[in-house]
């Protein structure tokens, strides 16, 4: 069995890793829903999005196995983290690398292993999405597109991951009265040390690196707007009525 390599960039794709602090965390369902539609996309058994740790790769969605995670050495996804193209063997059994490998010679019985790199923007690969089958094939153009995508959206839910505990971060940096923000309320307006009231964007724009879209919610709508609320409803009523006006023509 060739153990895989360890990469030039370990140690800062490491610290990009432990970045998401995602390594034992309890299952999720968007995590768990891209496992599902590559197994049923792929027409396989098993489907794992894995991390590859410094000595195992841990599984943080999964379909078709028990484990939670296996060692490094052991790892298909630790050779596919050298490359930012997917990692396709066909018939494990065939390959020199895997052959012997404890994962094909016993549970799960590997044949297929299709791992499609995690990949960051600063190019740090911190593990795959998969899957296997113990069967030998290969995937089709069309499966191999969909599972680039959905590699894509599960890197993208990790950075969500990582912005939002960014967020909490400079939230609880903030030194002003020992971390204590005093808000209005009524108005929801926060106060700074100098005694200004100010909306809590503002406040929040001024002492951290945070920055505000803004938009207006369904509920103030309602309570402030409701002419454009009312204009809204008879149009879509009206969208209706002309789809049900059409359903009945085609009939």
């Amino acid at each position: 069995m060739k153990k895989p390599d360890i990469p030039i960039n370990e140690s800062e794709r490491l610290k990009a890793l432990s970045e998401y602090r995602i390594l034992g965390t309890k299952p999720e369902e968007n995590y768990d829903d891209i496992t599902k539609i590559a197994s049923l996309t792929c027409g396989t058994p098993i489907a794992l999005l894995s991390l590859v740790d410094s000595d195992r790769q841990w599984f943080k969605a999964k379909v078709g196995i028990e484990a939670q995670e296996t060692v490094r050495d052991w790892s298909f996804c630790a050779h596919a983290i050298h490359s930012s193209e997917p990692l396709i063997v066909e018939d494990a059994l065939q390959d020199e690398r895997f052959f012997d490998n404890p994962l094909v010679k016993g549970e799960p019985k590997i044949r297929l292993y299709a791992g499609f790199p995690l990949q960051n923007d600063e190019n740090h690969r911190i593990g795959t999405l998969c899957v296997i089958d113990r069967e030998p094939h290969g995937l089709s153009d069309s499966q191999l597109s969909i599972m680039e995508s959905l590699s894509r959206q599960a890197v993208a839910f990790l950075e969500l991951r990582k912005r939002s505990i960014k967020l909490i971060e400079s939230y609880c940096a903030l030194v002003d009265d020992g971390n204590i923000i005093s808000t209005c309320s009524y108005c929801r307006k926060a106060k700074d040390t100098d005694g200004h009231w100010m909306h809590l964007d503002r406040y929040l724009s001024k002492r951290t690196n945070l920055n505000f879209s803004h938009g207006i919610c369904d509920l103030c709508i309602e309570e402030h707007f409701p002419d454009v609320l009312e204009v809204w409803q008879s149009e879509e009523k009206l969208k209706l009525e002309c789809k049900s006006t059409n359903r009945k023509i085609v009939l």
